[in-house]
């Protein structure tokens, strides 16, 4: 070897166990435990009357209207989502100091919170989406899924 020769040195990484792999099992579904079909459901633009529909919950309302306003919402989306969200997270509208809401389909939470206040989980995931202008509202569902709905009822994809 002459002095302009490097020594190299090969690395093998340390040899991985195999596991034997059933070759049928459950079928795969998406990260948030939904059944494919139901994903793509979800997945589906928003008509214009849903959009409506959550930007008015935001509307000074009186609480049996809004219960009332809330529950046809609720079956809204089971009728063509076949799965209603928890509620909804978005931009609030009232001005200083607060900038998110938080919307519940129990049809008794409609909360305002300022910038530095503490959000309750599971809505607490969705403050960020929903500061952002891109979004009209955030869909927060079951086991943690966000669903960004667009101005125009197009639905983000996760």
């Amino acid at each position: 070897m002459s002095s302009g020769d490097r020594i190299r040195r090969i690395v093998v990484p340390p040899a991985q166990p195999t596991v034997a792999r059933p070759a049928t099992g459950p079928a795969i579904t998406p990260r948030w435990g939904m059944q494919p079909r139901r994903s793509r459901e979800l997945l589906r633009a928003r008509p214009g009357s849903l959009l409506r529909a959550v930007a008015r919950l935001d509307a000074e309302l009186s609480e049996d209207a809004f219960r009332e306003h809330a529950q046809w919402l609720r079956e809204q989306y089971l009728a063509g989502y076949g799965a209603a969200p928890l509620g909804f997270v978005a931009r609030c509208h009232l001005g200083h100091p607060y900038v998110d809401h938080r919307l519940a389909l129990d049809g008794r939470i409609l909360d305002h919170f300022a910038a530095r206040e503490p959000m309750p989980p599971p809505f607490d995931a969705a403050r960020s989406l929903a500061r952002s202008e891109a979004y009209a509202f955030i869909e927060v569902h079951e086991g943690g899924l966000l669903l960004p709905v667009l101005a125009d009822g197009d639905v983000v994809r996760p």
